[in-house]
């Protein structure tokens, strides 16, 4: 007996939410990575829960902790391969390029809502690492929620009025409509990363310092290039959905589970 595969989720989950429809929007491709990376971030979740066995309870915490990220991140994942978790906002930047033309693009808040729950989490892990004061990891996990709304916000916003959600200047990252942009908040995560939890860390020993800069210069550079994915989907409609999925999921991927 041969089993068909066969991907048909559009088949019940259209493009068409509260009476518009996204004509820029996800396609069987799109969706079938979205699955893909559902699938490694479950089974990543199954090891590192299965890894937290291995060690006394009250020893636990990171593998709880980094167990609940990728879990988070696989039921977004799953959502938005069943086309679900979206909603088509009008494009501020209308494109020839057929992949991109049309009017709404579909923009994924689920995912969104994955990076409100599980990106205080990763920067918990890291700065618990470092040995950080609780009330410095209660201010930058703030921060980070700041960075995260205001990046939906700006998303759902279909005017040139989301830009404003953005800081211009020179040290701000180039995107491919001319438009010089970097996010105050996200900077700030950068900086407590690499200068003063990188500092801090060294006073627990070489072994902790050699581990948190290891897992907090990879988390602040993929971190950084999370806004030029913005820029080339949601914000500039410069990509297609089906692009996006890969940019945005890669990213996730060694954001999260390698991590």
């Amino acid at each position: 007996m041969q089993l068909e595969r066969r991907n048909d989720v559009f088949k019940y989950n259209g493009n068409t939410v509260n009476g518009r429809t996204a004509d820029i929007g996800l396609t069987t491709h799109g969706s079938n990575f979205y699955f893909a990376i559902c699938a490694v971030m479950t089974v990543a979740g199954f090891v590192f829960a299965a890894m937290s066995y291995r060690v006394e309870r009250r020893n636990r915490l990171f593998h709880y902790i980094t167990s609940g990220v990728v879990f988070v991140a696989a039921i977004a994942y799953f959502t938005m391969g069943a086309n679900l978790g979206f909603t088509p906002i009008e494009v501020e930047f209308r494109r020839s390029d057929p992949v991109v033309r049309g009017t709404y693009r579909a923009v994924y808040y689920a995912r969104y809502v994955d990076w409100f729950i599980t990106t205080p989490l990763l920067l918990m892990d890291l700065l618990l690492t470092a040995g950080m004061p609780w009330p410095t990891i209660l201010w930058v996990i703030l921060v980070d929620e700041i960075m995260i709304v205001t990046g939906l916000m700006g998303a759902l916003i279909q005017s040139i009025y989301k830009w404003p959600f953005f800081v211009f200047g020179k040290n701000s990252i180039t995107l491919p409509f001319d438009s010089k942009s970097c996010c105050v908040a996200l900077f700030y995560i950068v900086f407590q990363l690499t200068w003063e939890a990188r500092i801090h860390s060294k006073t627990f020993g070489r072994d902790v310092e050699r581990t948190f800069l290891m897992c907090g210069s990879l988390t602040a550079f993929l971190w950084i290039l999370y806004p030029i994915a913005w820029g080339l989907s949601e914000g500039g409609n410069v990509i297609a959905p089906d692009s996006e999925a890969v940019f945005y999921g890669v990213l996730d991927f060694l954001a999260k589970p390698v991590f």
